[in-house]
């Protein structure tokens, strides 16, 4: 026992990962460099100047490093043994931010300590997923054994959002959503998934097609109601397995259709909402007798997705117009294109966009970026920095990042399917499910294809917070994997 003792600290730096800690150091590295770039100052050159924001991500490096060691040594045990605690000691720092932090353009998430400010939204990604893996890995824990499982693992997700949104920070608050995934691979239905990705569809219909009118209403909501009949008849066929429940349905449907259809060629006005409403309410009635009739359990999803799909439809007029802030309702319009506002907020992405094509497929090279340079792109440093990468080293650059990233996510996912253990696998799923949000988003955002939300991009982005965060994420997981040959 003794000598098993005296070689825990060599057995551990044998078992340690160190493919991933070559990405995490390459993509930290890569990032310094893209900083570097994007806030180059002809006056003052140096890359390690502490004046610059180079110099300065440089000491967050250098500190991360040490806390990146600090996390491999300690006692694997202890991230398990206190993940509660953890959980609920970021909870509280979350909720003292809101009443402690300084207002900074309308939100009230830094801390401000000092020189250095930090945000502990970031640090609260960590203990998240360490309440997640303790939740998961609890005794007999079987997410769909009973519904107060959901209830638990859900409230750990949402709290932690609710706070953040306090804190008038959206974009933080939307990463903690990826940990859905994670629910997914522990056991939760595909359908919830796809209910998330229908009521993405739901929302970019209603808000991108409001102006149009079909039927008397809204050529959004009019979409939007035909998807919720094939839908509907999409259930009842592949998820009920109800073939003549389908048949039926997809009847009334045609039928009610053409009757519209040929009114309105007599130059008879049809009403469409009171129509789509008759409509899918007839059906769902229709699927609620066969449930008594047959029994099929599947059937009340099916007319629960129906109802749930047609109330989301009347909130997110709502919602949009009263709960997002006129900022994020104009963020909005820009990336769905029905607006442009070039000087306002879509500013920021036309000259990110402008940036990247003018790199070309090899970029303009090392500090030769013009737009960069020149400070046209507002907060390239941090949010936007990938159209630094764009611009200097071009298509060839830009794959070449995406490549790493892709690498770490699927380096990740490895470890997380190799775990022994419920903690560590449900852990490790949780960061990859981060890494995936941040990735996504934040290219997305600077090419045009998502809404500005603030989403840094991991290792590149400027920040401490950040950087340490994704640190923490990282190491933890690694040093749980190196234990994993003792929990086999």
């Amino acid at each position: 026992m003794e000598l098993r003792n005296t070689n825990e600290s060599p057995s551990l730096f044998r078992g340690i990962d160190w493919f991933t800690v070559v990405l995490y150091l390459v993509l930290v590295c890569a990032g310094a460099l893209s900083i570097y770039a994007a806030s180059y100052d002809f006056d003052e050159a140096s890359i390690f100047s502490f004046d610059e924001f180079s110099g300065k991500q440089i000491r967050w490096i250098g500190l991360s490093f040490m806390l990146g060691f600090f996390l491999l040594v300690v006692d694997r045990r202890l991230y398990e043994t206190y993940a509660y605690p953890i959980y609920f000691g970021m909870l509280l720092l979350l909720l003292v931010t809101i009443f402690i932090a300084p207002d900074i353009k309308g939100s009230r998430s830094w801390l401000v300590l000092g020189p250095m400010s930090l945000q502990p939204a970031e640090f609260a990604k960590f203990a998240t997923a360490l309440a997640m893996a303790k939740l998961f890995s609890g005794y007999n824990f079987v997410l769909n054994a009973r519904p107060i499982n959901y209830v638990k693992a859900l409230a750990i997700i949402f709290v932690p959002i609710m706070l953040i949104l306090a804190q008038r920070e959206t974009g933080s608050a939307l990463v903690y959503l990826s940990l859905f995934f994670v629910l997914y691979r522990e056991g939760m239905s595909g359908l919830v998934l796809l209910g998330a990705f229908f009521a993405v569809v739901i929302f970019v219909l209603a808000v991108k097609f409001s102006e149009t009118m079909v039927m008397g209403i809204p050529a959004g909501e009019f979409s939007v109601f035909v998807l919720i009949m094939v839908l509907i008849v999409v259930l009842l066929m592949f998820y009920a397995h109800h073939i003549m429940a389908a048949r039926n349905v997809s009847l009334w449907f045609i039928a009610t259709g053409a009757t519209a259809g040929t009114l309105s060629m007599f130059d008879v006005n049809v009403p469409g909402l009171p129509f789509f409403l008759s409509v899918i309410g007839v059906a769902c009635g229709y699927i609620l007798f066969e449930l008594l009739r047959v029994r099929i359990r599947a059937l009340w999803v099916t007319a629960g997705v129906a109802a749930a799909s047609v109330i989301f439809l009347f909130s997110v007029n709502y919602v949009f117009l009263n709960v997002l802030e006129p900022h994020q309702q104009m963020r909005i319009k820009v990336a769905l294109g029905i607006e442009e506002d070039l000087r306002g907020a879509g500013y920021n992405v036309n000259q990110s966009k402008i940036a990247i094509g003018s790199g070309g497929f090899f970029g303009k090279g090392f500090l030769k970026g013009t737009q960069t340079k020149l400070k046209y792109v507002p907060e390239q440093h941090t949010d936007f920095i990938f159209c630094t990468i764009g611009e200097e080293q071009g298509f060839v650059g830009t794959v070449g990042v995406m490549t790493l990233f892709l690498m770490l996510i699927l380096r990740v996912i490895t470890l997380a399917e190799r775990q022994p253990t419920t903690f560590s696998r449900v852990y490790a799923y949780c960061v990859a499910g981060y890494l995936i949000f941040h990735f996504c988003i934040n290219i997305g955002m600077v090419i045009g294809l998502c809404p500005v939300i603030g989403i840094p991009l991991p290792f590149f982005s400027y920040g401490g917070s950040s950087l340490w965060g994704f640190t923490f994420l990282i190491f933890i997981l690694l040093r749980l994997d190196a234990a994993r040959r003792d929990r086999a």
